[in-house]
């Protein structure tokens, strides 16, 4: 079967050398370049993730896209120095730690120099608001997962899928996070060693937490890996990859 190619009705209109441009109208608007005219379909500009949008080289002054965030979508103009919803305000309300936002409880928000900061906008991690297992291993013990070395802000999402990629087991603490779905979300994953010592921190504020060690992503060696106590906030250099231990998800917003 042969495909349609459907033609959009362009009308070019040009007065006193000024050329607008319209949508299935025959009468543009002289003070519009594009008109666009319908009783039935509305307009639709780009549709980004906070990814997409940052990837944005030198934005133009006025560049408009939809922008899709954690919690919310909206129209966003570029202002010159940054991004400005349609009423001139930030994409997201303004949030502290504990509020219930993005599928669970804001954990950490970033502040300047963390990984993830933008100057202006608000973001950081959001924390389950309970754990996923009192009990799961970290797994692969004695077996090296590369690239799953990572300990600072920033670094415990890549570390969760390079432990999940090579390490086939089932029940595990890094895979338990990644197959999660909570809160209409599917991108949680294991805390780093420095994202899970931000959730110790606000751990009052987060709510849920026991006093017993929690996994990280932060593979020590091939015998090893990083955890934290809650009950005083000690880190362990090293666990036995596998013993049993406590693991709460986390995602960026």
């Amino acid at each position: 079967m042969k495909q349609l190619s459907i033609i959009p009705i362009l009308f070019t209109f040009q007065f006193a050398g000024l050329a607008e441009v319209g949508i299935v109208t025959m009468t543009p608007s002289t003070s519009a370049a594009l008109d666009v005219t319908s009783t039935s379909q509305g307009f639709l500009p780009p549709r980004m993730a906070n990814a997409q949008r940052i990837a944005i080289l030198s934005p133009a002054l006025g560049l408009m896209i939809y922008y899709i965030y954690c919690g919310g979508v909206e129209i966003e103009v570029y202002s010159g120095i940054d991004w400005r919803n349609m009423i001139g305000g930030s994409e997201a309300p303004a949030l502290a730690i504990g509020d219930s936002y993005g599928g669970g409880k804001v954990a950490y928000i970033f502040q300047t120099g963390d990984p993830g900061y933008i100057s202006g906008q608000v973001h950081g991690l959001i924390a389950a608001v309970s754990d996923q297992s009192t009990g799961a291993k970290w797994g692969c013990y004695q077996e090296d997962m590369l690239g799953a070395k990572g300990m600072a802000l920033g670094t415990g999402n890549q570390n969760t899928i390079d432990i999940v990629t090579g390490c086939s087991q089932d029940g595990i603490a890094a895979r338990i996070c990644y197959d999660l779905e909570l809160g209409g979300y599917s991108d949680w994953y294991l805390p780093s060693k420095d994202e899970l010592n931000k959730l110790y921190l606000n751990k009052v504020a987060i709510g849920g937490f026991t006093n017993n060690g929690y996994w990280s992503s932060s593979e020590f060696d091939a015998n090893y890996a990083r955890r934290q106590l809650f009950f005083d906030g000690y880190q362990y250099g090293y666990g036995y990859k596998y013993f049993g231990g406590y693991v709460r998800a986390v995602r960026a917003f």
